[in-house]
């Protein structure tokens, strides 16, 4: 069968990243181009807001500025207006990289408005008349100083945006409560009827614009995040108000956790089909259905309407094997125009917003799937498959050739030791220079020497989940780990040169008040002793997918009754019987963690960063040094070598 000419056009929706494109776009085209079939991918996150911070855009956003009531972002905006007109093009160019000079008169703090975002550099906790941002950059962080001002100076425009146009605005989380496990689809039907506003508008106009330069007869939308839906929604309206005839499929993570129950008919009111689970499969049948050789009753995982209900239609076929997915493709997207942004100033976490990276999966699917908080039930878990090292190589010299940026992220689950071990090997004996960065567990395979070819191979900093930082709760978490397992590995990168991130969790089924007291302590000890660089705490949820959701008894917790959802679901409620104030442990928490992140109150006693009364720790003070120390003769810790 020869390959249907069906023109495709992959979209990124607002809102996902700024620093790089969201990869499955490129993946999905790659594929399609593989198979012959002429396909082409816009990022429309990107265009808005480069569209709606530009001297035009914020003409426009004034005027929506003067029309509500004030508040001191607006108030701010309004007055400094001219001086935010004549800089906001510059400011995004040098974001952009093509203006690097543009540093120095950002850097004199007389350049920019600097409204109320510009406050948190007071907390930075300088002492009276010092530099506030000496300590984060010193004298010669040029560039990283500029550009956190910069980033400073966005976030004031998009809290205008968010004042003036939008409460529900976020960089990366537009409107994501219209449909995080949202039962009802009433909210956002509600939100797609309402009278558009700027952004809607500005949207629009960019989606007429990709259609007249792409003419495509089949539109993706790729649906990575809750925080995407409103838009993708908002463009599928465009699309189909502009020209009916134009097929609309919807795809994604979203749709994979939460749309797999749905029953929701309006939804088809402005998409034509809905894909779950990996999508070169059905999107391969799809198209072959649009070009008439396939008929409606062999789709592959989608849901369509029918006779005003939804259907769900599965003809059985294997998926496409990992090593035949062809190699992601960048080519379409405006690479130079990605803005590289420094929110937060710990150097690993800059790794997220700063830069532009290729992003890649070593394998599909998680080697693990155990941990009980995790969708293990799900496709993107369940289904592993791994290509060989030689595949991952040839796909990383094509990325190379194609883009000139040698940056990657793995963005796998937890990315195996073996597959990386033997791509390690594998750059090294090309004599690839490129620099990487994934997520892993941190199992004792990572042994130091495994650190250290890692690194050599161009490894720059790996994150993982440590969770709860509790052997009775990863236990229970089947997390196949321990504290000092954690430990022994996170140092064993560190020693080799390569920034660590711990992926940590509070709130996990009969996680008391002490557990969370002794979980912060190793979290700080291990900062202390140099063995992770940054963390960041988020609240546990337990979804319908994962162990938790499937079996509480096995996890001492009752679920709440699910409403009837036609539409999302995916996390449910659950009854802890120990009663644990959750909220106030998050609170100290993330604090705690921030001021770790930037060296402020490493050698304190954690119960500082709680404002209830907390036990003391059961913890010994020392308990990771000496753990190191058994397998590190030696070894002391951060503080004892500055002492």
């Amino acid at each position: 069968m020869s390959a249907p000419s069906l023109r495709v056009l992959s979209l990124i929706p607002p809102m996902t990243q700024l620093n790089t494109p969201y990869p499955s776009t490129a993946y999905l085209t790659g594929f399609l181009r593989s198979r012959g079939i002429p396909a082409v991918q816009h990022d429309l996150a990107l265009s808005l807001v480069l569209r709606l911070f530009s001297c035009f855009g914020l003409q426009r956003l004034r005027d929506s500025a003067v029309a509500v009531p004030p508040t001191r972002t607006l108030e701010h905006f309004v007055s400094a207006f001219e001086c935010y007109a004549s800089t906001v093009e510059r400011v995004i160019g040098f974001l952009q990289g093509r203006d690097p000079t543009l540093a120095h008169r950002i850097n004199t703090r007389q350049f920019l408005p600097e409204g109320p975002r510009f406050d948190t550099i007071d907390a930075y906790l300088a002492d009276e008349g010092e530099d506030p941002l000496a300590w984060a950059f010193g004298a010669l962080g040029l560039q990283d100083r500029a550009r956190h001002l910069a980033t400073l100076y966005l976030n004031d425009l998009a809290d205008v945006l968010r004042d003036a146009v939008d409460p529900r605005f976020e960089f990366v989380r537009y409107a994501e409560q219209l449909a995080t496990s949202q039962p009802s689809f009433e909210p956002l039907a509600q939100a797609l009827t309402a009278a558009p506003n700027l952004i809607d508008d500005t949207l629009r106009e960019l989606t007429l614009e990709a259609l007249a330069e792409h003419r495509p007869q089949l539109v993706l939308l790729s649906v990575p995040f809750p925080g995407a839906v409103y838009a993708a929604l908002r463009i599928a309206q465009a699309i189909k108000a502009h020209d009916p005839a134009i097929q609309v499929a919807l795809g994604g993570g979203f749709v994979n956790t939460e749309l797999r129950q749905l029953r929701e008919p309006r939804l088809f009111d402005h998409v034509d089909f809905i894909t779950l689970d990996g999508g070169e499969r059905p999107l391969l049948a799809l198209v072959e259905h649009l070009a008439g050789q396939r008929s409606r009753s062999r789709l592959v995982r989608t849901f369509v309407r029918e006779d005003g209900a939804v259907k769900w239609i599965n003809f059985v076929e294997p998926d496409i094997p990992f090593d035949e997915v062809g190699t992601p493709t960048w080519d379409g997207l405006p690479l130079e125009r990605y803005l590289s942004l420094l929110d937060m100033l710990n150097p690993m976490n800059r790794l997220w917003s700063d830069g532009r990276w290729n992003k890649l999966t070593v394998a599909h699917g998680c080697y693990w799937k155990k941990c009980s908080f995790c969708d293990v039930s799900l496709d993107y878990i369940s289904r592993y498959e791994a290509a060989s090292a030689t595949t991952l190589v040839d796909r990383i010299e094509a990325i190379v050739k194609e883009t000139g940026q040698t940056g990657f992220h793995f963005v796998d689950e937890a990315a195996p030791p073996k597959a990386l071990k033997a791509l390690a090997r594998e750059l090294q004996a090309r004599k690839l220079q490129v620099s990487w960065w994934g997520n892993v567990r941190f199992e004792k395979t990572f042994t130091p020497e495994l650190a250290l070819e890692l690194a050599d191979s161009g490894c720059i900093a790996i994150s993982g989940g440590l969770e709860v930082a509790s052997d009775r709760l990863l236990g229970l978490m089947k997390k196949g780990v321990s504290v000092e397992q954690v430990a022994r590995v996170t140092k064993g990168f560190a020693d080799a040169g390569v920034l660590v991130h711990a992926y940590l969790m509070y709130g996990f089924p009969t996680q008391t008040v002490q557990d969370t007291v002794d979980a912060l302590e190793y979290v700080r000890q291990l900062f202390e002793n140099g063995c992770i660089h940054s963390g960041f705490f988020h609240r546990f949820a337990c979804t319908v997918h994962s162990p938790v959701g499937l079996n509480p008894q096995d996890y001492g917790v009752s679920l709440l009754p699910l409403p009837d959802s036609p539409f999302a679901m995916n996390d449910v409620g659950f009854v802890d019987p120990t009663g644990t104030d959750h909220d106030a442990m998050g609170r100290a928490l993330k604090k705690a963690i921030y001021n770790f992140m930037h060296g402020i109150g490493v050698d304190a006693d954690v119960r500082q960063w709680f404002d209830v009364r907390v036990p003391k720790p059961t913890v010994k003070r020392h308990h990771i040094a000496r753990a190191l120390e058994a397998v590190h003769p030696g070894h002391t810790s951060t503080k004892q070598k500055s002492a």
